[in-house]
């Protein structure tokens, strides 16, 4: 294995706690949980060197390992809490799993269980963003739909009087006019260990865009979870 000599780790982070949605990692689209949904991209590429999970609880990890990723560890409460951050919980991950493994990985890739419409074609885009760019990381993003872009952004007033969060927006009426933004969609990073274990960064200035041009949805409200299942929906009527 191994992606074009670079041995490569997938992390799938998922702590069992949840204020949004009880439960959400577990969530079902597709009659498959999030989780499950993260494992089987893991699994569809051979290259991948090892596959885990970095979860705190042991409802995830059993679901985890029921469909094919490792669970070498526990992760530790001090990167499991809502203002844990995700690159000290990745950096834990990683060097947990070289001491586990006994072998060190030259790249790793974060594939949150959020974002269920995934396809492994994305990770691989991201990776080889990585090493055929020869850049630090790599990130997937969408583009930002004009209307929630700064130029149409609005601020309101303590008095609930409308303003422009950008002073030029008035003049961008037009959605010709207002020039493209993106956003992060959780599809993929993919991260050197010169990035992460040695800088302890995730979006760095040496971060390739991986864009991604068809709809996907990153789950955090109960909507979302209906809104994956409609879009799931329409690509497998697509491919009948």
């Amino acid at each position: 294995m191994s992606f074009k000599g670079r041995s490569v780790l997938a992390v799938v982070p998922a702590r069992g706690g949840s204020k949004s949605i009880p439960r959400k990692n577990l969530a079902l689209v597709g009659g498959l949980s999030l989780v499950a949904r993260a494992a089987a991209v893991v699994a569809a590429l051979p290259w991948i060197d090892e596959g885990l999970i970095s979860t705190d609880s042991d409802e995830i990890m059993a679901e985890a390992v029921a469909h094919g990723l490792d669970a070498p560890f526990t992760r530790p409460p001090e990167h499991s809490g809502d203002t844990a951050g995700s690159a000290a919980m990745w950096k834990h991950a990683w060097l947990s799993a070289e001491e586990h493994y006994q072998r060190r990985f030259d790249i790793s890739v974060l594939l949150e269980p959020t974002s269920p419409l995934r396809r492994p074609e994305d990770v691989e885009r991201t990776v080889a963003a990585v090493v055929d760019g020869g850049h630090l990381a790599a990130a997937t993003v969408s583009r930002t739909p004009a209307h929630f872009t700064p130029h149409k952004t609005l601020t309101v007033s303590p008095e609930g009087v409308i303003g422009f969060y950008l002073a030029e927006g008035a003049r961008h009426s037009l959605r010709q006019s207002i020039p493209s933004y993106f956003h992060r969609n959780g599809l993929c990073y993919a991260l050197t260990r010169a990035a992460l274990v040695d800088r302890g960064h995730i979006l760095e200035e040496d971060c390739a865009a991986v864009v991604i041009d068809r709809h996907v949805v990153n789950i955090d409200e109960p909507f979302e979870l209906e809104l994956a299942e409609f879009l799931l929906r329409r690509e497998s009527a697509g491919r009948a």
